[in-house]
């Protein structure tokens, strides 16, 4: 199946940090295939502004060395790279000075749709902010792209807000979450608002819990000075796993438009309940038959700071009353696997013999490694014998359903393309990052607080044992990871 390919109007995108990791590993690779598929038209121009002192031409040397790196051969010919590189040009900015604006000014065309791609330091946002409104190079319709950590709490997260807010209008704001590109995230919507199948099924009455699960096989060896500061919490929780709670969670929009979506998932989180600590588990990985600990590669041999997190939470609302969510992640796992299952309950009256080891019907939605959609039912076992029941899974998976060009798309492209199009569906809103800090804070400020640490695990595991007591105790289990 091929992917039908809408072209977006020519546009100018800056990307301030051009030359630092992201760029060079998910934006320029996202962009070249957007315009190796024709999405891209050939007047756009792709501005890189950094610090570093260069030419042109050696900023497309650069972006040529990360394109042969992160894009496989087979997909960048010679021809379309040597296109791509044309559309480069560079500009040596001071984000907090005066140096390079005027050179980036003068670089900008005012009939296109213009972009800036802030993939910088978040305390770098509300300078370039300043700068691109005081010197006259932003437009009314400009967008401003900004990534995440959105604050590292409640008061940092409406600092950045203020920031951004002084230069801009909330419309023109764009909150990067790369999750909400995954084909299977955007995916949620149309499973449930398209198909008359699910959404009557959507609610207590039908769906015994959820869980969301974000693994990582991964520990923070080379990132340690900043997660240990950070945390699992505020790392995944705060952003991925509760952006994946929203569309789970959320009522049916009355439309589908960028702040009617985000108006329901804004009304989740302020429907979250308070969670007790019973309710919470944090561990940190140790090290465990060959594989280094959390302390080691962290460089923080005292630190309290959590690798993993497990919750137990409730959406008080009329939909999901009597329904937990439950949510984990956690690094230095046994393998990397995000996912969502959508555990249904039984039938009120079983007519058949009791099935050793059921399960039940289930709705698995897989965001990584193999995006794909999988629902779990009870049927009879082939064969004579009398009527033995036997779970099997309805597998769709992308790449194979839809193509491998689908598949091999990155989340940052599609995002990156939304951006041109001035959709904002799939990203973060002011209120939305707010009221998602509000709800954290109290937590992480207890813990803080507490002279406890949390529990060790195996690294390579599958998490502390006290994670398996959160749903075993309700009568529940987690999927295995990598199920």
């Amino acid at each position: 199946m091929v992917a039908r390919v809408i072209p977006v109007n020519p546009f100018d995108l800056v990307i301030f940090g051009a030359t630092g990791d992201l760029a060079r590993r998910k934006i320029l690779p996202g962009l070249f295939h957007r315009f190796r598929v024709g999405q891209m038209p050939l007047e756009s121009r792709i501005i890189g502004a950094a610090r570093s002192n260069m030419s042109g031409d050696a900023f497309r040397d650069q972006v040529r060395a990360a394109l042969e790196e992160f894009v496989a051969a087979d997909q960048r010919p010679s021809d379309d790279l040597a296109a791509f590189l044309e559309r480069l040009y560079y500009v040596q900015v001071d984000a907090t000075g005066a140096a390079g604006w005027s050179e980036l000014a003068q670089l900008l065309r005012p009939d296109m749709i213009q972009a800036f791609y802030l993939s910088v330091s978040p305390d770098l946002f509300g300078s370039i902010a300043d700068q691109l409104s005081k010197r006259g190079i932003a437009t009314p319709d400009t967008r401003i792209v900004v990534e995440k950590p959105f604050g590292r709490d409640l008061a940092s997260a409406k600092a950045l807000n203020a920031d951004l807010l002084r230069s801009f209008d909330e419309t023109q704001i764009y909150r990067i979450d790369h999750y909400l590109g995954k084909e299977t995230v955007q995916n949620l919507m149309a499973l449930r608002f398209a198909n008359s199948l699910f959404e009557p099924l959507w609610n207590s009455t039908h769906i015994d819990h959820v869980q969301i699960t974000v693994a990582e096989e991964i520990g923070v060896a080379g990132r340690g000075g900043y997660y240990d500061r950070s945390g699992a919490m505020r790392d995944m929780v705060q952003n991925h796993l509760m952006q994946l709670l929203c569309l789970i969670a959320m009522e049916p929009p009355a439309r589908f438009e960028p702040n009617a979506v985000r108006d329901e998932k804004v009304k989740v989180i302020e429907a979250l309940g308070a969670v007790t600590p019973d309710n919470i588990v944090r561990g940190q990985y140790r090290d465990w038959n060959g594989m280094s600990g959390y302390p080691e590669d962290a460089g923080a041999p005292d630190s309290r700071t959590e690798s993993y997190v497990a919750l137990k939470l409730a959406v008080a609302n009329w939909r999901w009353a009597g329904t937990p969510f439950y949510l984990r992640t956690g690094k230095r796992l046994r393998t990397r696997a995000s996912e969502i299952a959508v555990v249904f309950r039984d039938p009120p009256h079983m007519i058949f013999p009791p099935m050793e080891g059921r399960k039940g019907n289930a709705l698995i939605i897989r965001l990584q490694p193999d995006e794909g959609i999988t629902l779990r039912t009870t049927i009879k076992e082939p064969g004579p014998g009398g009527m033995r029941l036997k779970e099997v899974d309805m597998d769709m998976t992308f790449a194979d359903a839809l193509g491998s060009d689908l598949h091999s798309q990155d989340a940052y492209e599609r995002l990156i393309m939304d951006v041109i199009r001035g959709d904002q569906t799939l990203f973060m809103r002011g209120d939305e990052v707010e009221a998602a800090w509000s709800w954290a804070d109290p937590l992480i400020a207890a813990w803080e607080e507490s002279p406890l640490r949390p529990v060790a695990y195996d690294a390579g595991g599958s998490g502390p044992e006290e994670s398996l007591m959160l749903l075993h105790r309700d009568g529940r289990r987690w999927r295995a990871i990598g199920a």
